[in-house]
């Protein structure tokens, strides 16, 4: 026997949506202190392995590599922010690990990762080349951890194929090194561009909530509404 749904009566407010925080640990490597970070869904209760991405490798990854270990990771893929040294250093170490770890990277800085002049490591007198990208990122696109779906946002400037990483749920973006706590990326680079950041920090940055976490590839987090009011920079 069945019942007819009583159309006097609302129907029942849908469950809601289960907001995941992101695990995201910050290393500080090389001497210019890159901010590199290893991203997970939130732990689990179980211990088992969780998924997760490396953004950006730079000198020296190892302390990246033991927190991996120590906390049952198992690395998906390497997303760089951009193809500079100090962001690409650490690629040939991890892929001595992991020999198919896939490397994604702008379609823009495509041959960045084997030419040293592209990726300033000649510049700087330390030329390097790592292993070539496995596959490119685009504006838009959408990326997948575990239940947690992240979005690729093109913000050139510092270089022609910075991108920012964004978690809309949880209000988290990484952005390398396109704007700092108190400062912006450097455009005075052969590659760089500081009409194009200015105008990526103002479409695809200042867009976003005032309470959006900003990880940057060097210094200190900050948020979207701090920079806004108090960044030098963007008055």
């Amino acid at each position: 026997m069945s019942t007819t749904p009583d159309p006097q009566k609302p129907s029942p407010d849908p469950p809601p949506t289960k907001i995941y925080q992101p695990q995201i640990a910050c290393f500080a490597l090389g001497p210019w202190m890159t901010n590199c970070y290893v991203v997970a869904p939130p732990p689990r209760q179980d211990k088992k392995t969780r998924p997760c991405w490396i953004i950006d490798a730079g000198m020296s990854p190892e302390p990246m590599i033991q927190y991996m270990g120590e906390q049952n990771l198992d690395p998906q893929q390497i997303l760089l922010t951009h193809a500079h040294i100090d962001h690409i250093a650490g690629l040939s170490a991890m892929r001595t690990i992991w020999a198919q770890m896939p490397i994604l990277v702008h379609e823009a800085e495509a041959d960045f990762l084997t030419d040293p002049q592209l990726n300033l490591s000649g510049l700087f007198g330390m030329p390097v080349i790592t292993p070539a990208p496995t596959g490119e990122l685009k504006h838009g696109q959408s990326l997948t951890l575990g239940p947690m779906q992240w979005q690729v946002r093109y913000t050139p400037g510092h270089s022609p194929g910075s991108v920012t990483f964004y978690h809309a749920s949880s209000g988290v973006a990484i952005d390398g090194d396109t704007l700092f706590a108190g400062s912006i990326g450097r455009y005075d680079f052969p590659t760089s561009d500081g009409r194009l950041l200015k105008q990526s920090i103002q479409t695809q940055l200042l867009t976003l909530p005032d309470e959006t976490c900003l990880y940057p590839g060097h210094g200190p987090e900050t948020t979207v509404g701090r920079e806004r009011a108090s960044n030098p920079y963007l008055q």
